[in-house]
């Protein structure tokens, strides 16, 4: 494995005040092409005063409207589409909060845009031409497999096409081609490290889910790798919005000439500078992270591991809880499958945490969680094998109770 160079040092390695020159040459062109249309964001943007590209700058950016996932459900299926039918040839989404859809289309050149950003994303991990990339990330409208897939040709690697489930044949396939780069959900990488004995895999590239670290040294000591972390989502392009390199000290290299990062109240918000289908002004994501300076060859903007979603963010009698934050605590005493159980039948809500251990750790772990969180628990202690496993998509960790039937049994 290589020491993670970059892709693109031209871009990746650029002069900081001349990435600005191009990101505020890039948004103001997205301000004159959003105007240009009847597109409710060029309508937003007229509303506050904005006549043309050169009426913004990104010292006031702040000050302009922001998207939110709300007005994609809203303007369902491509209200916020601004390039012409015939110039978009895919489309991908997610089925969102609740069911609803979003779907995002895609031109030419944003396919181009999402490749090169992945091609950074793997080369950075250390990736080469000679990498074979197994990939277990989902196919389909979910961006992940794609992505990579997209990515990885880009960069001239072998990419082994499996997507998710099928795991009996993911480990064979892993046996048999030997892959040095495994991408799929942390939760599937630790679903793999079960049955998966001595393997040739260097390298993970794991997102599509919070993870925190104590899950990241879990990973590395079960499967004998580097496991780094990969942050994207459909609506701004997918995964490789930004990643991890080798040298990137944990947090993860935002492609900032592409994508332009703000937070505001810790959530994370993007610009797509150079999107064409359906480009998006200051849309907030629904992530809270941190955004920081750069490390090593690359001079791009950092942003720290997500600490979770604004709508998982559990409020019990008061106190602000993220699910990571539980989720570091029973690492330290059980195996990584887990489910937190936020109770809502009553008008206190009350938190239960399932996990398998074979060791009665009901007191401790009780005892850690009040520790960190400030408020009591009620933990459930289940042997091996009794919570569901992921098996393609994401894990399952939290579940909402507020009527019928519990999530897990033993709750009362």
């Amino acid at each position: 494995m290589t020491a993670g160079a970059p892709f693109d040092p031209k871009i990746e390695c650029m002069d900081p005040e001349a990435r600005r020159e191009l990101q505020e040459q890039r948004l103001r062109g997205l301000v004159d092409r959003l105007l240009s249309t009847d597109n409710f964001q060029g309508e937003r943007l007229r509303e506050v005063g904005v006549t043309r590209g050169t009426d913004v700058t990104l010292d006031e950016i702040h000050l302009l409207p922001t998207i939110s996932k709300q007005d994609l459900w809203d303007h369902y299926p491509f209200g916020l589409q601004i390039a012409p039918q015939e110039d978009v040839v895919c489309v991908h989404g997610s089925s969102g909060t609740g069911g609803r859809p979003t779907l995002v289309p895609y031109t030419a050149n944003d396919v181009e845009i999402w490749a090169e950003v992945m091609a950074r994303a793997l080369k950075g991990a250390g990736a080469t031409e000679r990498s074979v990339i197994h990939n277990a990330y989902g196919y389909g409208l979910f961006t992940g497999g794609l992505g990579v897939h997209h990515g990885g040709l880009r960069l001239k690697a072998t990419v082994v096409p499996m997507s998710g489930g099928m795991t009996e044949r993911q480990i064979r396939l892993i046996e048999d081609l030997k892959p040095d780069v495994l991408c799929c959900t942390p939760s599937y990488a630790l679903r793999l490290a079960e049955d998966l004995g001595e393997n040739s895999i260097e390298v993970g590239i794991f997102g599509a889910e919070p993870w925190t670290e104590e899950m990241r040294e879990e990973i590395q000591q079960r499967l004998q790798i580097k496991a780094l972390d990969i942050y994207g989502l459909s609506e701004v392009i997918g995964p490789g919005v930004a990643c991890e390199s080798l040298d990137s000290e944990g947090l993860l290299n935002i492609a900032e000439d592409h994508f332009y990062p703000e937070t505001e109240d810790q959530e994370l918000i993007f610009t797509t500078l150079t999107k064409t289908g359906m480009p998006l002004l200051r849309y907030r994501t629904g992530d809270v992270a941190s955004l920081h300076g750069p490390a090593g060859r690359r001079t791009l903007t950092r942003m720290s591991k997500l600490k979770g979603r604004k709508d998982d963010m559990l409020v019990i009698r008061g106190v602000n809880v993220f699910p990571t934050e539980i989720e570091a605590v029973v690492l330290e005493l059980a195996s990584p499958h887990y489910l937190i159980v936020e109770d809502r039948r009553a008008s206190t809500a009350q938190l239960h945490v399932a996990v398998e251990s074979t060791q009665d750790i009901k007191d401790t772990l009780t005892n850690k969680l009040k520790e960190r969180l400030g408020i009591t628990c009620q933990v459930h202690v289940l042997e091996p094998g009794k919570l569901p496993r992921t098996e393609q998509g994401k894990a399952q960790r939290l579940a909402r109770w507020t009527q019928g039937q519990a999530p897990i049994d033993g709750l009362t």
